[in-house]
């Protein structure tokens, strides 16, 4: 079993940054692929970055592309999504998820992910 702690959520202006947190526990770090997702409100729960095992390949929707870094700290069992330049359609309940595949997974589908966080709000105003 995997858990999963988001933190770092919150409001903004539009052109502004915040930085979200995820804590896991339960498995070692460096065998978990962890993704970010998102879901605002009456959309579907949607992706926006993974990071595959050992901290490899950080793989972007288009949407954040250049705007959203993905990065781990195996020291301390943590994602991060670092978001800059962010927009009002960013806004949303944002999600950690996190598997143990080794193969066999594009990181992009909310299928793949076995465990989820409690998802942190990050509203972006104009």
């Amino acid at each position: 079993q995997v858990q999963l702690v988001e933190s770092g959520g919150g409001s903004v202006q539009a052109g502004g940054s915040l930085i979200l947190s995820c804590t896991t526990s339960g498995r070692p770090f460096t065998m978990l692929t962890l993704g970010w997702f998102r879901q605002a409100p009456g959309k579907e729960r949607e992706f926006v970055a993974f990071i595959s095992v050992g901290g490899a390949t950080p793989n972007y929707a288009d949407s954040v592309k250049g705007r959203f870094t993905i990065s781990g700290d195996n020291s301390k069992n943590t994602v991060y999504l670092q978001m800059n330049s962010l927009k009002p359609e960013d806004t949303a309940v944002y999600y950690c998820a996190a598997h143990s595949k080794i193969w066999g997974y594009s990181g992009r589908a909310r299928s793949e992910y076995d465990y989820w966080g409690q998802g942190t709000q990050v509203t972006v105003s104009s």
